[in-house]
């Protein structure tokens, strides 16, 4: 019974995400991005995201609006799939 539940590992979730890219630092491939709600894992917030892999990172800018998806892992999480997207209108 002392080990049970050792080695279980949480099952990683996929959330939408929808923001913009306000800073970025490509020494540690993250991006800080005001994003609305995300799912049921985190509210509206500003905050810095690791972002995989480098050739996702490539595609981001200051200022752009993007959609991408948020990859969460117990306490661990990245953004991947990035798509630049248009401004939502009033923007």
């Amino acid at each position: 019974m002392a080990l049970a539940g050792c080695g279980s590992k949480t099952a990683e979730k996929r959330y939408p995400m929808e923001g913009d890219v306000v800073a970025l630092d490509p020494s540690s491939k993250t991006a800080t991005i005001k994003a609305g709600k995300i799912g049921d894992w985190m509210e509206a917030m500003t905050m810095e995201y690791p972002v995989k892999p480098d050739t996702e990172f490539a595609k981001l800018k200051m200022g752009a609006h993007i959609k991408a998806t948020v990859v969460v892992e117990d306490v661990k999480y990245y953004v991947t799939g990035i798509e630049v997207a248009a401004a939502p209108a009033g923007k």
